[in-house]
């Protein structure tokens, strides 16, 4: 049988192995070194925001954020149905109740729900997601929560390197947060980065993802902190992942440029849009499919050792957030219904596309 095509694999670039050797030589594995701070300043560097903060995934990225953003018992926060639940998990884990926005035709957030949401609810804080790489319409929703006075967190962990009008996602609100799980476009193999405007807040995150222990010498803790700090060893891997990120974001692009080109004579083919004005980074190359069950493309593909999944399930749909609010439904279930998502990991070459949409049609025969 073929080689086995994944949706997403990691792909180190040249001086991982050399970065991480560095890092045993020096002995600072633990949550603190080096690697560390580069990291955090590449980050922070490529996408023009003061300061970051390196963590062990983005979920615990979301955390520190809603922390730093206030959020308690009995908040209100809104955030993207149509995502992880990663983005959604902490805002459970503060004891504060999510409310789901459900997507527009552009597959993230519907812009006339989320005002609705806001001027309803009142939230404390909006979790927005940037979907599979694209960009969300970012601008105008941190407009909106600036007139309404909610922190705006960016859940931009599947879209680093995505912008709109040349800024970059998770830069727009408060806070942003990226993620560097193994199947991310850069990949620390687990990993995440908060990054903001505010210095104070960013070192306060700093603070209580290192258990939020004061600056004495003994263990005194004034309030409850997490175990949440990036390792040096990672962070070298992210130095060596950053190096990279331009390349991987065009042979992202080329990829999906050369499904579109295979399948363009297929019907009922709809891609995942990229909104005026945007950028995105195509982690993923997705589409919807009209006359099709994706649970029965994905078993096809898989028979052929090609991976495949279906859309993210919406939040709202999960059995752990039964009975939550929903602003909107139908479209982001339509998506999940419909929607697929095919191998795009960056070592792939046309052939290996072409043998995927070789695989596609016959399946959707």
């Amino acid at each position: 049988m073929a080689e086995r095509l994944f949706l997403s694999p990691p792909h180190m670039g040249p001086n991982a192995r050399r970065y991480v050797q560095e890092v045993f030589e020096s002995n600072y594995i633990a949550p603190l070194g080096e690697f560390v701070d580069r990291f955090e300043a590449a980050v922070s560097d490529y996408v023009g925001v003061p300061a970051a903060a390196a963590t062990v995934s983005g979920t615990a990225a979301i955390h520190l954020a809603l922390r730093l953003a206030g959020v308690e018992r009995g908040d209100r926060v809104l955030a993207s149905t149509l995502t992880f639940i990663g983005s959604v998990a902490p805002i459970r884990y503060l004891g504060a109740e999510p409310i789901f926005i459900d997507s527009d035709e552009s597959w993230n957030a519907d812009l006339a729900l989320v005002e609705e949401a806001i001027h309803r609810e009142r939230p404390k804080a909006f979790v927005l997601t940037h979907l599979y790489g694209q960009s969300a319409q970012v601008d105008r929703i941190a407009q909106m929560c600036k007139r309404y006075d909610v922190i705006l967190i960016e859940d931009a962990a599947e879209s680093l390197g995505a912008t709109l009008h040349g800024r970059h996602t998770g830069t727009f609100g408060e806070f942003g947060i990226y993620s560097f799980n193994g199947n991310k476009i850069v990949t620390t193999g687990g990993g995440g980065m908060l990054v903001g405007h505010n210095r104070e807040a960013i070192a306060h995150a700093r603070k209580l993802a290192s258990q939020a222990r004061e600056p004495v010498v003994w263990y005194e803790h004034e309030e409850i902190g997490y175990n949440y700090r990036m390792s040096n060893v990672l962070a070298a891997i992210g130095v060596d992942q950053m190096e990279v990120l331009p390349e991987r974001i065009e042979k992202k692009r080329q990829i999906f440029a050369w499904y579109r080109e295979c399948l363009e004579d297929l019907e009922g083919v709809e891609w995942m849009p990229e909104i005026s004005g945007s950028r995105g980074n195509r982690w993923l190359s997705t589409l919807t499919l009209r006359r099709a069950d994706p649970l029965k493309i994905v078993a096809a593909l898989g028979d052929k050792n090609i991976e495949a999944r279906p859309l993210w399930k919406p939040m709202h749909l999960q059995p752990v957030f039964a009975g939550a609010k929903i602003y909107g439904a139908k479209v982001s279930e339509r998506l999940f219904a419909r929607g697929l998502c095919l191998p795009s990991g960056t070592q792939m070459d046309r052939t290996d596309v072409e043998r995927v949409c070789d695989a596609l049609r016959r399946a959707l025969r």
